[in-house]
């Protein structure tokens, strides 16, 4: 339950004295000074104090987003990608939730930083970030594509077209981490998100060949929507329609593509890809967020395109099938119509307490009226 804000300075109680045996006056009551409400103070910033980078990290956004001192929770717990429930509990779920409860300001986002796990239980498991977004709803998790699991798990923000707050959304937090190959690649993403300009663009989607038919369609053909939509609307974007896998030379403000799921995917090609500060991406890729470590082999990682310099991109940290990808005419709309990071992903993504993982500053807003 959200607590009330603390709106007097000081608390004073007055006895009168009436007589000379009257008893003395009670002792003035001052509680903490009120927190001065800004964007960062709605935001829970999460440290892992068994990792170095964790603290680095956490550290240099609070500095920069000017995030308040009792915003900060600090974790303990291991610095693996994967943890078991139980730990999950105990040692992440547990202490936010104290701290969220414990706010004196309305906590609406929760930021991850590099060193806290990842994923439930095993390879297959759970994204952690979105069960920390659901700690305060009783809603059961995802175990499969089942069409009746789905619906117990509709987002509630999913398609909405209004700022966002946890309480007119059932208890629902916005998670996102800042996360990368190095500590360096995470701080970065804080710099951009800081430097981010209201460009018009370019935005580029590129159409996969070999996801023309059944479910994949639906998404192939979204990428079109949403070039089409942004060009009505004055902004620059182009769409690869052809089976080639082809990469602009421009540096983008926004970015879609199959991936490594693309039959032509060519990995020299898409490490070649170049990101203005503020740019957002997503790509359908099953396992993009299955770690953050340097690795090779496997689907292609979000890790390329934060090295290359993106701001913020949505990544899987196991198979999530295609129902949780984000929507692509929804998530470019609401971003470039002025709602910030987290509030666009979010809006782009049916579903909840599944597999996904946002990357970068929620409050990241380069388009904000």
């Amino acid at each position: 339950m959200q607590r009330l804000k603390v709106n007097m300075l000081t608390l004073i109680v007055f006895v009168a004295a009436c007589t000379p045996s009257s008893k003395p006056p009670v002792a003035t009551v001052t509680p903490g000074p009120p927190v001065k409400e800004t964007e960062a103070s709605h935001v829970l910033l999460v440290i892992n104090k068994a990792s170095p980078d964790s603290t680095d990290i956490g550290a240099y956004y609070r500095l920069k987003r000017d995030v308040p001192k009792e915003n900060v929770v600090f974790v303990d717990c291991a610095t693996t990608d994967n943890i078991p429930y139980a730990d999950f509990v105990k040692k992440i779920e547990e202490p936010v939730r104290q701290a969220q409860r414990s706010s004196r300001q309305r906590i609406d986002y929760i930021v991850l930083t590099k060193g806290v796990p990842i994923r439930l239980d095993n390879d297959g498991g759970w994204a952690v970030d979105a069960f920390l977004a659901t700690m305060n709803m009783s809603v059961k998790p995802i175990e499969g594509p089942n069409e009746d699991q789905i619906k117990r798990a509709i987002n509630p923000y999913f398609e909405k077209s209004e700022p966002f707050q946890s309480s007119k959304f059932g208890g629902l937090f916005l998670v996102t981490r800042l996360d990368g190959p190095t500590a360096g690649d995470a701080k970065k993403l804080v710099d951009n998100a800081l430097a981010a300009q209201p460009e018009k663009g370019p935005f580029y989607f590129d159409q996969a060949g070999n996801r023309k038919t059944e479910g994949y369609k639906v998404l192939n053909d979204a990428l079109k929507i949403a070039s089409e939509g942004l060009r009505e609307r004055g902004f620059q974007s182009a769409l690869e329609a052809t089976d080639a896998f082809v990469v602009p030379n421009d540096r983008l403000m926004g970015y879609m593509s199959w991936g490594s799921n693309d039959s032509r995917f060519d990995q020299d090609s898409y490490r070649k890809l170049k990101f203005k500060p503020g740019a957002i991406a997503e790509t359908f890729v099953s396992t993009s967020a299955r770690t953050f470590d340097k690795v090779s082999g496997g689907q292609s990682l979000v890790t390329y395109l934060i090295e290359q310099g993106v701001t913020g991109i949505k990544g899987y940290v196991s198979e999530p099938y295609t129902f949780a990808l984000a929507r692509p005419e929804i998530l470019f709309d609401r971003y470039t119509k002025g709602y910030n990071l987290a509030e666009s992903f979010s809006m782009a993504s049916l579903v909840i307490k599944w597999k996904d993982i946002v990357i970068g500053d929620p409050l990241c807003r380069p388009y904000k009226p």
